[in-house]
Order: structure tokens, then C-alpha cells, then sequence
């Protein structure tokens, strides 16, 4: 049901175009960092904290093998990771690459060791002892913000909170108007899940006397940025290279201690340096997110509008701030996103990022708005239920409309285009509710309670995307991103090379970036080399997160392309005789309407190889530049959807079946409408393991429960039920091409449509679940309580 934009072009913007990427990784010839072997290489195998937290009183090395083991102390000059935020209030955290004094949570580094292999240098890991003083354990967020606890995980701080934060917007509404519903709710602590886990190859290159820096990270270049300030080094002495990355979602969005201390080690032996995560490490020890908990009012009048929400919210944040986004990334934003795409006359949110004894959280796809989705979603089913009017008519008495956009909310969010309601409606008539309706009704409308009970749930979103710098000026972030640059290159039989900062580890953008080009200048896109990933021939960029590369990298190819074809058009104006004004791109080359043309490999082949031949007055640049872009305002995209699903509840096993899903979504103008389906199919898979399968628990000692793939559930193929996409495609009047960011939204909205539907499947038995993942487990607890 895609609608087609009026200026789609075979293989240009809006085409369906098969993935240029696609062969070397079906075929097997992708590059990643395990691929990748150097003569005289040593792998590294980490020593790590079992205690989440304690005094490091000592280190033994191996008898005979000391000269193999490296702690904190041998790291000469190096500093710890600082993660700075400029908010009010804010309290930082230093990172030692290798625990110094003490360790804050279970997996942290004390001790690297090297060898030949990976299997000798956990065997040399194995012996080393390590005198550990346990220390009182905060592991529970809420435990953490008690300011009677003895116990700080950071000396210097008077709490263990990185941030606290208010909002308040508007008066409270009469309460006696409506109805006012409360719950608290919960999200779990997850880990994610790339097929790929880290990975960095270090070596130095004594030739250009620089550190070269392979590795699995969405942002070379500022991990550039966060060695230079670790190592001491200028940024020109570290190059970092991305190749092919398995999966990123946030994960590799980071500088890593293990990067540090790889680096450090290849300089200091004058080796190459590789450690790859092995599974255990990456569940045990470094990847958790998504732990938030929400002590939430919404208030609803008599007619079903949204009047108010008022909300205390905490995120818990772990034990340090994970450079370069900090620990406040998730906390801070909820008290800008929990209104979502809902008009109403009073909004107020405390939030605050608890320090606790587990690893630092990480952001994960859908950055905050997963876990504010679930908490305001679930909220106004509630409160529909609580009226008797079936949830999305409550909704579409509130949501943002579409005649009043470009739309200012209550937190200052400026929507730049889009039809929420329609959405909704879309995707109600799409899963066909109505004949869900009556069946649930026949089946659950007799005498007897069935064993198996029918739900409908649905969750309605918005996602911000492609953030500018105000935003993360505001934010505090230090990571503030500025103009978007690609540079272009035409070689000289015609090829055009397309050099762009961002990273593309899943999204497409081999292809989608070089439709881009084909819209410009006509060439196929066959003909486009997209390159990226590497900071010594790459222009300068934040990175991948954000959902921002179809936006801003788009926009910044876009612009490169058009100045680069006004290059190619004054030099086939004088080949051809002609104004160079008369002249258009079409078939691989630039013409005259109706008349004589000139193909790109010719105009390329006389700057290069005939310059002879070229007219008076040419750009001495030639077919090289380089073009910024960045879209006014510069507040980012609003991409959305409404998800709607069907599910069925076993009372008595707990589990949850999902028959049926419908997803209607706006991203604007797609570039390349089956990328952006793949995109929100691979979201949703993470989406549903939010809500029903994932999660990573902790002990009272800060012990995590789930270290293996054994204990650590994931959905596959046969947990995806059969999902039907319908499009909008609303033009965003901000981007260059219309598009909207939308590599997140599949990931967002299933954990507040599913529970919505258990709920509704439960509402008879007077069970709610309010946290995720709806596990049988807490299903079962649901159904009890309410018994009792």
C-alpha cells in the first residue's frame, strides 16, 4: 500500500532495489574483525572482576609469566574514560580501562593477559589471583536512591545518582473531571544481541607512526576522539578502521576499555593486538539496558481526552558513564518524550539516573522511547477500559492532528508532518479488529472461563530522529552533531566514489546512498561506490545512532551530488556547444532534451585524461569535493506508527501466543521501501523479545542470572507471528528528500502493543501485568494475585 512519491526513479528514491551489500555477505566474503589476521598478532583474554564490588587489594601474577600480564598499574600514561554531560547537576565517573582500586560490577577488567591464542591466554588468566575486600553491593535502582544507604559507589558523590531531572508544563486538570488512573510499571534489564560481538585488532604502523585501531564501532570517528584523550596521542596519530560489522543497535556505539587497552598494549610490545568477545563476556559483563521503572498518573476527562500525566521515572544506569553519551542519555530524555504524540494541558516528570553495582547501560535501539512507549501505552488502555470505549478511540480524541502540523507539543517537540490517527486506523483495519472483537467475544462470552483467553493491544509512537546540534547541545551531550559531509569523487571512467563518515552495519546504505546519487545525477547505482568506515579517508561524522544516516547522510549525498553535477554540466556545456542551464541528468549521462547528450564516463574521461579539451572557466576542484548538510530547523524527524496486535493467554501455563500483527508506518519519503521493511521486521524481532522473552537479571550481590544463551532467552523465527506492513509516506518539509529517520520504530511500540493485548485477553480475570518481559512466570503471578 506503499504511495508512490511523484519522483521515483527505477533505481533512485523510493525504488525497491535489491541490497549491493547483499552478495559478499550471503556468499560469505564480508570482513569482520575475526576475519582479519597480521603476522606476529597475540590475542588478548581479560581477567574480570567476579564481585560487584570490592576492594582490589592485590594482583598475582603467574610465576614466570608476569611479563605476559599487564594490570593498571603498567598502563603507563594512560587516563581513565571520562563521559562528561553539561547538565546542572551532573556527576561524573571515571573509568579506569583496567580496575583501579576497586571494582564496581561483576565482569569488570583487573587484568589483561596475552599470547599467541586466545585459549593460552585464558589459561594464563586462569592463574592469575586477584585479593578482593568485598564491599556492601547496591543492586537494586530504587535501593540506590535511599540517601541513608551507606554505601556510594563513587566516593566523591553525596548520592548515587548520575542526574536528576524535573519537568513541568501546564496546571493540573479538576480530578473529580474524568477519571485518574495510577500504576507503577517496569521494564527489565536486557542485553543486546548482534550477531557479531565486539571485536579490535590494534597495530602500529611505524611507517606513518600511527596507531591503527580495527574495530566492530558505529563511530570511528569520535572513537578516534576518545583514544586521542586516553593515550595521550593527537588525533592524527590513531586511525580507526570499521569494516563489515555484524549488527551494532546501539551496542557498538561506544568507546570500549577493551579498545584501550589493546591500543596501549600494541604500542607497548610493538605488536598487532586482537581480542574478540567471546558470548559469555558479552552477556556476564558488558551489554544491559533498558532497566527503567515508572511510578506513573494519567488523567483522562469524562469525554476521553488526555488532560495530564505526571510521572516519577528512574533509570538504572549502572556503575559508570559510557563515553561519549553518558549515563544520562535514557533518564533525560524521558522527561521529554513521555508526552509522545498526545496533546494535553499538563505535563510533569521527575526522573533520575541511579549508580548501582552493575555494568554502565548502554543505549539500545529505540534509545529511552521503548520503555516510555510501554509506560504511557499501557497507561491509557487502562484508563479506556476504565471509561468502557475501546483504546483507540481514547487515543484519537488526543493524538497530535494532522491539519495543525508542523506541531509544537507540550515539551517543545516541533512534529514536522505525518497523520497519527490515520495510522491508528490503518493499522486497526489492517488487523481487521472488529472481526477479532466479536471472536474474542464468542469465545470468552459463555459460562465457563476458557483456559485460553483472546486479547487485542495496540501502541501508538513517535520517533525522533536525525537529532541536530541544538538538540544535543540541550541535551548536554558532548557528542553534538554538526553539518553531515560526504565527499564525492568521479574516477576518471565514470565511476563516482561516495565517502561518507557514518557507519552501515545492517541498514542498506550501500544501496539507499547510492539511489541517492542515481536521483541526481542518473548514474546506476552499479556504479556507486559507497565507502565508509575508515577515519583517514572518510569526512568527519558523529557516527551511526540515532537514526539520523537516511537523513542527514542522505541530505549530505544529496548536496554533494548536485554540486558535483554542476561541475559535469558546465563541462558538457562546452563539449556540446550548448547552455549548460538546457542541460539534465537522465540515462547515465547529461543531455539535452530531445537532443544531443554525453554519457558521465566521457565527461570524466576529458577532465582526466583530455583536458585539452575542456571549456574556459571549469571549477579547478575537477570531479572531487566535498558538501555539508544539515536540516533547518535542526530539531530532527518524527517518524511513527500504531502497532496492533492479537494474542492468546494460557492461564494455565502462563504462556502468550501471538496470532496476529499490524503495523502501519510513517518515515516519510522512503528511499528504498524494502530496506525500510526489513528495517521495522528485524525491529520488531527485538521488539518482541522485550516483550516476552528478555532479560537479564541480578541477584542481591549483583550476580547476573542469565550469562548464557541457555539462560538468556531470544526470540527466533518461530516467535515471529505473520505481520502485515502498511505505509504512509508524508513527506517531512524539514529533510531534503521528504525522508524521515526510521531505523528504530519497529523496536519500540511491540512491548506496549503485546502487554496491551495480554491485558485486555486478562481484564475478565481482573489480572494486569505491569512490567516486561510478560514472561509465563509473571503471567502466572498476574492471574494468582488477582484470584486472591
Amino acid at each position: 500500500m506503499t504511495q508512490a512519491h511523484p519522483n521515483v526513479l527505477d533505481k533512485g528514491i523510493g525504488a525497491r532495489l535489491s541490497r549491493k551489500e547483499d552478495a559478499r555477505f550471503l556468499t560469505g566474503r564480508g570482513q569482520y574483525v575475526g576475519d582479519l589476521r597480521m603476522p606476529d598478532m597475540l590475542d588478548v583474554a581479560f581477567v574480570r572482576s567476579p564481585l560487584a564490588h570490592a576492594r582490589i587489594q592485590g594482583v598475582d601474577k603467574p610465576e614466570g609469566l608476569e611479563h605476559l600480564v599487564f594490570t593498571w598499574q603498567d598502563l603507563a600514561g594512560v587516563k581513565p574514560i571520562l563521559a562528561a554531560s553539561g547538565l546542572p547537576g551532573f556527576r561524573t565517573s571515571l573509568q579506569y580501562p583496567l580496575a583501579h582500586d576497586k571494582v564496581r560490577f561483576v565482569g569488570e577488567m583487573v587484568a589483561m593477559c596475552v599470547a599467541p591464542t586466545r585459549a593460552q591466554a585464558e589459561d594464563i588468566a586462569d592463574q592469575v589471583l586477584v585479593d578482593y575486600a568485598e564491599l556492601p553491593v547496591v543492586a537494586d535502582m530504587r535501593m540506590a536512591l535511599d540517601d541513608a544507604s551507606p554505601t556510594r559507589l563513587h566516593e566523591a558523590w553525596d548520592a548515587n545518582v548520575f542526574l536528576e531531572t524535573q519537568v513541568q508544563r501546564g496546571e493540573p486538570v479538576a480530578a473529580s473531571d474524568g477519571v485518574r488512573v495510577s500504576r507503577q510499571l517496569s521494564t527489565s534489564r536486557q542485553c543486546m544481541m548482534p550477531l557479531e560481538g565486539r571485536g579490535v585488532l590494534c597495530w602500529w604502523d611505524s611507517r606513518l607512526d600511527q596507531l591503527v585501531m580495527t574495530s566492530a564501532a558505529q563511530l570511528p570517528h569520535i572513537n578516534r576522539t576518545g583514544l586521542a584523550e586516553c593515550l595521550g596521542l593527537d588525533e592524527g596519530q590513531i586511525r580507526v578502521v570499521s569494516p563489515d560489522v555484524g549488527g551494532g543497535f546501539g551496542y557498538k556505539g561506544l568507546l570500549l576499555p577493551e579498545e584501550i587497552c589493546c591500543a596501549w598494549l600494541a604500542m607497548h610490545l610493538g605488536r598487532p593486538i586482537r581480542w574478540l568477545e567471546d558470548r559469555r563476556e558479552h552477556l556476564g559483563a558488558n551489554a544491559n539496558c533498558r532497566e527503567h521503572a515508572y511510578d506513573i498518573t494519567v488523567q483522562v476527562s469524562a469525554e476521553g481526552v488526555l488532560t495530564g500525566i505526571e510521572c516519577d521515572a528512574v533509570v538504572d544506569s549502572g556503575a559508570y558513564s559510557s563515553y561519549p553519551f553518558s549515563a544520562c542519555l535514557e533518564a533525560a530524555q524521558v522527561g521529554s518524550i513521555l508526552p509522545g504524540p498526545y496533546r494535553m494541558a499538563h505535563f510533569q516528570c521527575r526522573t533520575r539516573s541511579a549508580a548501582t553495582n552493575k555494568p554502565p547501560i548502554l543505549p539500545y535501539r529505540g534509545v529511552a522511547r521503548t520503555g516510555v512507549c510501554f509506560a504511557l501505552e499501557v497507561m491509557l488502555d487502562f484508563a479506556a477500559r476504565e471509561l468502557g470505549i475501546e483504546p483507540y478511540e481514547l487515543r484519537e480524541r488526543s493524538l497530535v492532528r494532522r491539519e495543525d502540523m508542523p506541531f509544537t507539543n507540550i515539551t517543545g517537540k516541533t512534529f514536522d508532518s505525518g497523520d497519527y490517527a490515520l495510522a491508528m486506523r490503518r493499522a486497526v483495519e489492517t488487523l481487521g479488529w472488529r472481526g477479532w472483537r466479536e471472536r474474542q467475544h464468542a469465545h470468552q462470552g459463555g459460562g465457563a472461563v476458557p483456559q485460553r483467553r483472546i486479547g487485542l493491544g495496540l501502541a501508538v509512537f513517535c520517533e525522533q530522529g536525525a537529532h541536530g546540534t541544538s538538540v544535543y547541545h540541550g541535551w548536554g551531550i558532548p557528542m553534538v552533531p554538526g553539518y553531515e559531509q560526504c565527499h564525492v569523487r568521479m574516477t576518471a571512467d565514470g565511476v563516482l566514489e561516495v565517502q561518507v563518515g557514518i557507519h552501515s552495519h545492517g541498514q542498506g546504505l550501500e544501496t539507499t546512498l547510492a539511489q541517492v546519487a542515481h536521483s541526481v545525477l542518473s548514474i546506476d547505482p552499479a556504479r556507486v561506490r559507497v565507502l565508509h568506515g575508515d577515519t583517514a579517508t572518510s569526512p568527519y561524522s558523529t557516527g551511526t545512532w540515532g537514526s539520523r544516516c537516511a537523513v542527514m547522510a542522505g541530505g549530505a549525498v544529496g548536496t554533494a551530488c548536485e554540486a558535483l553535477g554542476a561541475r559535469l554540466r558546465t563541462i558538457a556545456a562546452g563539449l556540446l556547444q550548448v547552455d549548460a542551464e538546457s542541460l539534465v541528468f537522465a540515462d547515465g549521462g547529461v543531455q539535452v532534451p530531445g537532443g544531443a547528450a554525453l554519457s558521465l564516463n566521457e565527461i570524466a574521461h576529458t577532465w582526466y585524461r583530455a583536458p585539452q579539451r575542456l571549456p574556459a572557466g571549469v571549477d579547478p576542484g575537477g570531479l572531487a569535493l566535498t558538501a555539508g548538510y544539515r536540516m533547518q530547523p535542526d530539531g530532527g524527524t518524527f517518524s511513527y506508527a500504531c502497532h496492533a496486535c492479537a494474542v492468546e493467554v494460557d492461564t494455565a501455563t502462563g504462556l502468550v501466543r501471538l496470532l496476529d500483527y499490524a503495523v502501519c508506518e510513517d518515515g516519510g519519503v522512503l528511499l528504498n521501501p524494502m530496506i525500510v521493511e526489513g528495517q521495522l521486521l528485524g525491529g520488531l524481532a527485538q521488539g518482541i523479545g522485550t516483550a516476552l522473552y528478555e532479560e537479564m537479571p541480578f541477584d542481591a550481590e549483583g550476580q547476573p542470572l542469565a550469562s548464557t544463551l541457555a539462560d538468556y532467552m531470544i526470540p527466533g523465527a518461530g516467535e515471529m507471528p505473520t505481520v502485515r506492513l502498511d505505509h504512509l509516506e508524508t513527506p517531512s518539509p524539514f529533510s531534503k528528500f521528504g525522508q524521515k529517520g526510521i531505523g528504530e520504530g519497529g523496536a519500540i511500540a511491540p512491548p506496549a502493543a503485546i502487554v496491551n493485548a495480554i491485558n485486555d485477553a486478562l481484564a475478565g480475570i481482573g489480572a494486569q501485568l505491569l512490567s516486561v518481559p510478560a514472561s509465563p512466570a509473571r503471567v502466572l503471578t498476574a492471574i494468582r494475585e488477582a484470584r486472591a
